[in-house]
């Protein structure tokens, strides 16, 4: 599992460090919708533009909507960006022995609970919600003041050169590789210890059962924190046992909450927030895999 992960593992490191180096927040705050279903149509396909992992994917969404991105927008990007991009999918794909189906339940359940919980959160939240209050939350930035009132915005600092961005991409990637590694390496040790030490008639009856089957995998989704350019490996390992209602649920729940993020939404979001995005993800993923499960079998 962890040899043929760390190829995608490494791909999306260097991508998300270019990203990270030369996509601006300004550019995308200014092309994003005025209406809020496009703006939620939007969060959820810009994850196919901008891929990112759920590991640095709240510094991400935090910063725009410190910018001035509408919270649900915010939120569909944060939920669906780690598993719509081009290389998880293309992991997936690997993964499932070439199969399209699995990618196209695991896309398409993640755009569908992302949408509907962005919906939710705009129902029930007004304002950016971002632990940092007052108008430091609210004020733009230099580039995206310059692009709405030029004359009050301060002058910018000279462009790095092509070089110190280049070595800024390389960091970021180091950086990312090594912190994303050890949970793959302790995700695909607890999977095999489960598929080891566990007997397989017990993983058989967890598995033959679709609301519990679905309910084991968002915890061990929860608990394994794996990366989302990884865990469709891990998932694959328990096709014998479990659906693919609960394998659905595994891919989709893990990448958008799991022990390492929630951490960094409390730190960047206010608790009631955190709580309710994570019970809204967690109830509309669990009945869109018992659909899935129903569908596909």
């Amino acid at each position: 599992m962890i040899m043929e992960a760390i190829p995608f593992v490494l791909i999306g490191v260097l991508v998300s460090g270019v990203i990270q180096t030369f996509v601006t927040e300004a550019w995308i705050a200014r092309i994003m919708p005025r209406n809020m279903l496009l703006r939620t149509c939007f969060g959820c396909g810009i994850g196919l533009l901008f891929p990112s992992c759920e590991c640095g994917i709240v510094p991400i969404t935090r910063r725009l909507v410190m910018k001035g991105m509408p919270l649900n927008a915010g939120v569909a990007f944060m939920l669906s960006g780690p598993i719509v991009n081009p290389i998880v999918l293309f992991a997936t794909f690997i993964a499932f022995g070439n199969d399209w189906r699995m990618v196209g339940i695991r896309a398409g359940l993640a755009i569908a609970v992302a949408f509907c919980v962005s919906l939710a959160v705009a129902l029930i939240f007004r304002g950016p919600q971002l632990r940092q209050a007052g108008a430091e939350a609210h004020a733009p930035s230099a580039p995206v003041a310059a692009a709405l009132e030029p004359g009050l915005a301060p002058a910018l600092p000279p462009k790095p050169s092509a070089g110190a961005r280049l070595s800024s991409v390389i960091a970021h990637g180091i950086d990312e590789f090594f912190d994303v590694g050890k949970y793959l390496v302790i995700g695909a040790l607890l999977a095999a210890a489960m598929q080891t030490y566990i007997p397989t008639s017990y993983l058989l009856e967890l598995g033959s059962d679709p609301l519990k089957a679905s309910l084991v995998m968002l915890v061990l989704a929860f608990v394994m924190s794996v990366c989302s350019e990884a865990d469709a490996f891990i998932a694959s390992s328990f096709r014998s046992s479990f659906t693919v209602g609960s394998l659905s649920a595994f891919m989709v729940f893990g990448p958008m909450i799991d022990i390492k993020n929630t951490l960094m939404l409390l730190g960047a979001f206010r608790t009631r927030f955190v709580v309710t995005l994570i019970a809204l993800v967690a109830g509309f993923t669990l009945v869109g895999s018992l659909i899935v499960g129903r569908l596909f079998g």
